[in-house]
């Protein structure tokens, strides 16, 4: 039985406190400070001994973090479980790929549990770095944990683990927004700039920040744009993706495509735009041959390692057959 580790546990009960016990604690100081709400990543990876932690911070006990409200923009707390985004008909109705997006995620003992926030910052992962203490220590830590050779890439000068949200991808395409508040105040950013390409320093907040409420633009709803999303994984009852697709598309009333986002999930450090897909699409309607050429563009921004299931080419090729059905739904 893998056991957790010794730390001391706080509970506070506003926002205000939570905020305070991590400056306190020293996590704007690197000191080994840990929020949690539904533990389903961090209680496994601490048991494994991925994450350590002096002291952990509970916020299921923060009433202002948890809830949905979707009076114009759809916000959604950050404690709201993934459950509870499943259940609302809100969600359901005006984000249907972002609603697709929580429901393929893990099983639903886990959705009982996981929060959207902790599923917007879950940690990368890798087939090297996602494995019990005994096996890694027997290869030699990776550069991940403690050591200095990322085993994907050992003459990588950096780590290539994989952003694991299945979330993200959709909500960047969404063009999302995160409301961040730390001891010092409070700070909304766009969610795109909420991660960076860095299998390790994955997040751009900082250590004494929270994530406390994810805002979807009301413009963004089926009233003003078509969107969808496709997972990869091999087995879809609870697997982490290998590949996902996300993509968002305004028309106009002609059915021309005005505007287009689409970013891919899980092959890469980071939820990755894809730019030159997107633009491929604008000033067309969505015919087969805007559709095929921006499913090839997407397949050429898709650069998968072997870090996770599946072959590598095999995952690629994959993306440009997930966007060319996402598009084709759409049109």
């Amino acid at each position: 039985m893998l056991r957790l580790p010794k730390f001391t546990f706080r509970q506070p009960r506003t926002l205000r406190d939570a905020v305070a016990i991590l400056a306190g604690e020293g996590a704007g100081e690197g000191a080994p400070v840990r929020a949690v709400a539904g533990g389903t990543d961090l209680w496994p990876n601490m048991k494994r001994r991925h994450q350590q932690a002096s002291t952990v911070v509970s916020l299921l006990h923060v009433p202002e973090l948890r809830g949905i409200r979707a009076n114009g923009d759809l916000r959604l707390g950050a404690t709201t479980t993934l459950t509870e985004i499943v259940d609302s008909a809100v969600v359901r109705e005006r984000f249907p790929a972002l609603w697709q997006a929580v429901s393929s995620i893990s099983a639903p003992v886990l959705r009982n549990m996981g929060t959207i926030g902790g599923n917007v910052c879950l940690d990368t992962r890798c087939t090297y770095y996602n494995q019990n203490e005994e096996w890694r220590r027997a290869i030699d830590y990776c550069m991940k944990e403690s050591g200095k050779v990322c085993w994907v890439a050992p003459g990588s000068p950096r780590c290539w683990a994989i952003s694991a949200s299945d979330s993200a991808p959709i909500l960047c395409a969404l063009g999302a927004r995160v409301l961040l508040v730390s001891h010092t105040g409070e700070r909304e950013v766009p969610i795109e700039a909420l991660y960076r390409d860095d299998g390790i320093a994955y997040l751009t907040k900082r250590p004494d920040e929270l994530v406390t409420e994810i805002v979807v633009p009301g413009a963004s709803d089926t009233g003003h744009c078509r969107m969808g999303f496709e997972k990869l994984r091999r087995r879809d009852s609870i697997d982490f993706a290998v590949a996902d697709v996300a993509a968002v598309v305004r028309t106009d009333p002609a059915g021309v495509v005005r505007e287009a986002r689409i970013h891919l999930g899980a092959v890469a450090s980071f939820p990755t735009a894809v730019p030159d897909a997107a633009t491929a699409l604008l000033g067309a309607a969505l015919s087969p041959d805007t559709i095929a050429a921006a499913a090839r563009l997407a397949r050429q921004a898709a650069t998968p390692m072997d870090n996770t299931d599946y072959q590598v080419a095999w995952r690629g090729a994959m993306v440009e057959q997930m966007t060319r059905r996402i598009l084709a739904r759409l049109a």
